[in-house]
């Protein structure tokens, strides 16, 4: 029969695998001393009058306002009537405020909405919303200020209301997941017990406070006419690094640990940054797939991983806009022209390019910033500076520069064109991290000893960390990932350090090489070290109250709701822990994971039944992954479900004709269900596809036996033990049998 141990240490691995992050003792910006209350943008104008004309007129300045009838008179200054994807809406400017009226097709319900501000400048306006407890919702339908033309920024995604992602939910609230980075000053003020917010703001925008830090009140005089010689702000062009890392937050994709962003505060101590890790998100190469904004390309590129370039170095801080033109080269070649800086080759872009001076083709960015359109309307630059490799089109379905903007060519002619003019020079580092990187997102077996080669000799660690996390699925059965990951763990950089305390809890032998990581630094890796051992903290140390500031930055969300569930499984409180599982769930209820996790924990819990409808649900939310199908089978079996049991092992070989252990299951449930003949078949599926595996062989001669082919049953259990000498069973069935 199928045993529940199999599945015990599958739900133990799953919910101790997750990582998470916390903080130490609260920082304050270097000049947190007699400030100046509430000081503003305003405030700053009278001694730095270029700088604020500049800002006032940026993206940062204008990321979010109020609603204004001069500034929104181009979306809402005539009423208007117009249908899009299978919504009626109706937009007018009534009673001195902006209406949106929307009627949903199939009903006869009229919803109306008021947005008090403007999300955004261009190239997209979206507006927010006001609703109960607080909240503020970013609407779905959004402005296009070029073409003065309304749109469904979600397209046909997101369409049914109780989604996580709908404009109305969790996924679009802007408390949580907009104003931090459009707001100055911002404190969510999140109520966990009454799920209601009390948010606070300085000012709207991005104003000066939030990149320099309040200033002391010597800085501040009215009087003054002009800026004084030396201004003490936080933050300067000559500590370009700290500034980058102020930048960072909010051009990135990353989890909040503190939920608060202080200028010039170390990146590490207070955000975990995405890495290319999910083919979802990047592609094997490191190019943005999903919407990741720039800091990861730009950490895994050599010019910000290695070289030391900053953003500053390409862009303005006040008005956002680039130093050098890049239409013609000019900010490119600040570094690879004929004075080239930090160690940057020097590069003739007309003879690099193969493309006419003043085309498309000729620009540096055309080929090594490509643009990706988010948010139906909101192109973006690349900034990982890839190498545009048609190869890696052909092989594993990475997009290249060259068929991006020669349309009407297909790959073979790009390979063809791309090896003519650069040949060797493609088959670079680039190119062997896509290929490990691909091969270990689908889990091929050898991947982990090309990952391992390749980070002993990476250079960039944003990079190291990246093929290092991507080593976590071989942790447990390979000693040498275990011995990577020990070394990395004495790394200099908190990206790779981080990655090895994650690995390390991946593996069963890991907890004593993660216990020195609890002392770190740097906050993201003590509380990697620490949310495996979160059991064993004791409940008033400084790392348990890290951890649980940490986890109460996202109690709004589903996915902080699952971590404070899984933590509190973690020590001991199992009862409590279902429950934050459930509201995750009611939070966002296609949420794969989240079910995954409920069904394990209610599985561990004693409660089989319950487990493996939560299980049965994340298959089917997850259609072509068989490990929820499969887990699902082994607590229907548990349960003693077996009709449901066989469904769902006959659903997982569909998925995966090559999972073995799901054909050996499936062979054991039909004997166990009084049907030899097909359980033998499956069985030798089992054996046929992993050759070295004694039960399969064993079970077949037991199926066998029962069936009275004596002679077949002992050949059988002989393959067993040619396998494994040391396989108990088998020996001792021969013994029993006379053989």
């Amino acid at each position: 029969m199928i045993l529940p141990g199999h599945f015990r240490a599958l739900a133990t691995a799953t919910v101790l695998a997750l990582a998470a992050g916390c903080g130490r003792a609260p920082e304050k910006s270097a000049a947190s001393v007699a400030q100046v209350p509430a000081l503003k943008s305003a405030d700053c104008r009278a001694c730095h009058e270029d700088i604020y004309k500049s800002w006032s007129a940026s993206h940062h300045a204008l990321a979010n306002r109020p609603v204004e009838p001069q500034a929104d008179a181009d979306a809402f200054g005539t009423p208007q009537e117009f249908s899009a994807h299978g919504i009626d809406y109706r937009l007018e400017w009534k009673d001195g405020r902006p209406h949106f009226t929307e009627k949903r097709a199939g009903t006869s319900a009229v919803e109306s909405y008021i947005a008090e501000f403007a999300l955004g400048h261009t190239p997209i306006r979206q507006y927010v919303v006001p609703q109960d407890g607080g909240r503020f919702q970013a609407a779905e339908l959004t402005f296009d200020p070029a073409k003065k033309e309304w749109f469904n920024v979600f397209g046909d995604e997101r369409r049914q209301r109780g989604e996580w992602g709908h404009w109305t939910g969790r996924g679009m609230n802007w408390n949580s997941m907009c104003a931090h980075c459009h707001m100055t000053a911002y404190e969510k003020n999140y109520d966990p017990v009454a799920d209601t917010y009390a948010t606070k703001w300085r000012e709207h925008g991005i104003g000066c406070v939030q990149c320099h830090g309040d200033l002391p009140a010597s800085h501040f005089d009215p009087a003054r006419k002009s800026a004084p010689p030396r201004a003490p702000v936080n933050l300067t062009a000559t500590d370009l690094k700290r500034a980058q890392e102020t930048c960072a937050p909010c051009h990135a994709r990353n989890e909040l640990l503190t939920g608060r962003l202080i200028p010039g505060a170390p990146y590490h101590d207070h955000y975990r940054l995405t890495l290319p890790t999910e083919a979802s998100v990047f592609y094997p190469d490191g190019q943005m797939r999903d919407e990741v904004f720039n800091y990861t390309g730009f950490m895994t590129s050599r010019m910000g991983g290695k070289a030391g370039v900053t953003c500053l170095d390409c862009h303005d801080p006040h008005s956002a806009k680039t130093k050098l033109p890049a239409s013609n080269n000019a900010l490119c070649m600040q570094c690879h022209g004929p004075s080239p800086r930090l160690n940057a080759p020097v590069i003739d872009p007309l003879a690099h390019s193969r493309h006419a001076a003043g085309s498309t083709g000729n620009q540096c960015v055309s080929c090594h910033m490509p643009t990706t359109t988010y948010m139906q309307r909101d192109p973006r630059h690349d900034h990982g500076f890839t190498k545009p490799d048609p190869l890696l089109t052909k092989e594993l379905g990475i997009p290249n520069a060259c068929n991006r903007c020669h349309t009407d060519k297909d790959t073979d002619w790009a390979i063809t064109h791309a090896d003519q003019w650069y040949g060797a020079k493609l088959d670079s580092r680039q190119r062997a991290r896509a290929r490990a990187s691909a091969a270990a997102q689908a889990g091929a077996p050898g991947a982990s000893d090309k990952l391992l080669e390749l980070i002993a000799t990476e250079d960039v660690p944003a990079w190291r960390a990246t093929l290092l996390l991507l080593t976590r699925n071989y942790a447990a059965n390979h000693p040498n990932v275990l011995a990577a990951a020990r070394t990395a763990a004495g790394d200099a950089d908190p990206f790779v350090r981080s990655a090895a305390a994650q690995v390390l809890a991946a593996s069963p032998d890991g907890a004593a090489a993660l216990r020195p990581l609890l002392n770190d630094a740097t906050r993201l890796v003590r509380l990697d070290a620490a949310w495996p051992l979160s059991g064993e903290l004791p409940p008033d140390s400084p790392l348990r109250r890290e951890l649980d500031a940490y986890l109460a930055v996202s109690a709004d969300q589903p996915s902080g709701r699952l971590r404070i569930g899984q933590d509190l499984f973690n020590r001991g409180r199992p009862a409590e822990a279902e429950a934050q599982l459930r509201k995750a769930a009611a939070w966002d209820p296609n949420s794969p994971g989240i079910h995954e996790t409920l069904g394990l924990i209610l599985n561990e819990t004693g409660k089989p039944a319950e487990a493996a409808a939560s299980l049965w649900r994340a298959a089917q939310l997850a259609p072509t992954d068989p490990v929820q199908s499969f887990n699902a089978a082994l607590a229907f079996a548990a349960a003693r479900k077996f009709p449901d049991a066989e469904l769902a092992l006959r659903e997982t070989v569909r998925r995966a004709p090559t999972h073995d252990r799901a054909w050996y299951n499936l062979g054991l449930l039909l004997a166990q269900t009084n049907r030899p003949a097909d359980a033998i078949t499956a069985l030798q599926r089992a054996e046929q596809i992993n050759a070295r595996a004694a039960d399969y062989p064993y079970a077949r001669a037991t199926v066998l036996w029962q069936t009275g082919d004596r002679a077949g049953a002992q050949t059988a259990a002989q393959l067993a033990l040619a396998i494994d000498p040391n396989h108990g069973p088998s020996r001792a069935f021969l013994q029993q049998t006379g053989r």
